[in-house]
């Protein structure tokens, strides 16, 4: 009895309803009751509107981390999606053509969140997926990235601090400008961002999205391509596009990479090319006179 005294005066006023005292070692005799129920498996989702040190392809749930996005990243995660294929489905390898959807969703998910076309800017859009393994666990995610670049040659992500949400109202630093473009013989090296008040000889005009072609067969269409970007020159400078065009501008192009394409990013970017003589404002509504036929 002491024994018993001394556990009830422990275990307070809720040990008062025993009727009874156990031994002080050994089982109940009941095997199940001490035992919690386990919770039902859950598939590893990453986080949205997170920041990330490092870009990844591919996430796992193993090494998975955020920081905040007032300190130094390389990513920022603006959406993440579900894909609808069946449970039998192969994982969508990264830059294939069955990541175009996917692909589309994070394209419009990025443009509300900057404020605009990202391939205006010094931005890259990327998607991360499961792995294989948790892919094969059930998980149908995709994660799609942005990044700050250095450059419209340099589209590697560069260090940065601050969400890129709203990043492309008004006069953003990142905004695709003018240039000055190095040439090397009769071929483009790389181009140099400079103010538009400063002597220059290129500048960003727009974006199309090349819906119809293949990559072989745009590889094989740069004529088709500078029509293309001569018309949103045009439209830009305010001047007719007639076939005294080609005597005002002419134009450079920029296409995605052959990965980007495939999986389904179809933005070129345009430049306005003046190659006979230095350009010392913004050509953006210059009309006939401001880009006369030379």
């Amino acid at each position: 009895m002491r024994r018993c005294l001394g556990v009830l005066a422990l275990a307070s006023a809720v040990a008062m309803l025993l009727s009874g005292c156990l031994r002080a070692h050994g089982p109940d005799g009941d095997l199940v009751d001490d035992w919690p129920a386990m919770r039902a498996p859950t598939i590893f989702v990453p986080a949205t509107d997170t920041c990330q040190a490092r870009v990844f392809t591919v996430v796992q749930a193993s090494t998975y981390q955020t920081v905040p996005c007032s300190r130094t990243h390389l990513a920022e995660a603006i959406h993440v999606g579900t894909f609808t294929a069946s449970p039998s489905a192969a994982r969508p390898e990264p830059g294939r053509p069955s990541l175009r959807a996917a692909r589309s969703e994070c394209d419009q998910r990025a443009r509300e969140v900057l404020g605009g076309d990202w391939h205006a800017a010094r931005v890259a859009l990327n998607i991360a997926l499961p792995s294989k393994a948790a892919w094969a666990g059930g998980a149908r995610w995709f994660r799609c990235d942005l990044s700050e670049t250095d450059s419209i040659d340099n589209t590697r992500p560069i260090n940065r601090t601050g969400s890129l949400r709203g990043a492309m109202v008004g006069d953003s630093p990142l905004l695709h400008r003018c240039f000055d473009p190095k040439l090397i013989d009769e071929n483009l090296n790389y181009m140099a961002p400079v103010l538009c008040s400063e002597p220059h000889r290129a500048e960003f005009v727009g974006a199309y999205t090349e819906r119809d072609l293949s990559w072989a067969a745009f590889t094989a269409a740069a004529d088709q391509v500078h029509r293309r970007c001569m018309a949103l020159i045009a439209t830009f400078a305010a001047v007719p596009d007639d076939s005294e065009l080609p005597y005002r501008a002419g134009s450079i192009f920029y296409p995605p990479s052959r990965r980007e394409w495939e999986e389904g990013d179809r933005g070129v970017r345009c430049f306005l090319w003046s190659d006979d003589r230095k350009l010392t404002r913004s050509m953006r509504g210059a009309g006939p006179q401001g880009l006369p036929a030379i």
